[in-house]
């Protein structure tokens, strides 16, 4: 089984595969964001959250110690959070695309060339700076009330308070820049260049079967 991807290319696919699940895992999993309420630890990413008060019998407020996405899209704390996630999500979804694209070029020949390969960097750079720009909106959400009762009602945009970013946000960063500095550079030496030889061959097989065409048309 030939590979239509040089070693370098290899290299390349593999990278690929790792940043985009790096960055679409974290974006599934509420670890973004860590703080404490009611005495429970709770944590965000954009649309999920992991332990949330309800009012228990005598109006009192009791922590549900379970972790789920928020009813709806309009559900989630801020405007900048709804954004964060489509933009995320978005750049996920190219980043995965691609990763399944380079795959498959390990094992099927001529399906990646040298300007196909440096077409798919170019969709990684867009995809990596999706994802770098969902991480620069997040903190503009920590300014809501639900996370400002997380982080010590002393939270504001850019300022934490008494929470801390989660692991979860650092890899979807780091997966982000991975793709936009190191995947895009690779991606420019991973293809194979078409060999002349089936060059010739191609230009052989199309001018046979243009001159056939052309004698079945002048046959009276």
């Amino acid at each position: 089984m030939r590979s239509s991807l040089t070693l370098v290319g290899t290299l390349w696919a593999f990278l690929s595969l790792v940043t985009a699940v790096a960055s679409s895992t974290s974006y599934f999993l509420p670890y973004w964001l860590f703080g404490s309420q009611l005495g429970k630890p709770v944590s965000f990413s954009t649309f999920r959250r992991c332990n949330y008060p309800v009012r228990g019998e005598g109006h009192s407020l009791i922590m549900v110690e379970e972790c789920g996405r928020y009813a709806s899209f309009s559900a989630i704390p801020s405007l900048a959070w709804r954004m964060c996630t489509v933009v995320t999500g978005a750049g996920c979804a190219l980043l995965l695309l691609v990763a399944l694209a380079a795959v498959l070029g390990c094992c099927m020949e001529e399906l990646i060339s040298r300007m196909m390969g440096r077409c798919m960097g170019a969709a990684q750079f867009v995809g990596g700076l999706l994802i770098s720009s969902g991480c620069a909106l997040y903190p503009l959400g920590w300014n809501s009330p639900e996370i400002m009762q997380t982080c010590g009602n002393v939270s504001n945009q850019f300022q934490l308070g008494t929470c801390r970013l989660g692991w979860a946000y650092y890899c979807a960063g780091g997966g982000a820049a991975a793709a936009m500095l190191i995947c895009t550079w690779l991606s420019c030496f991973a293809g194979r260049n078409p060999k002349p030889v089936m060059l010739v061959e191609s230009i052989m097989r199309n001018t046979n079967s243009y001159t056939m065409e052309l004698d079945h048309c002048l046959k009276p």
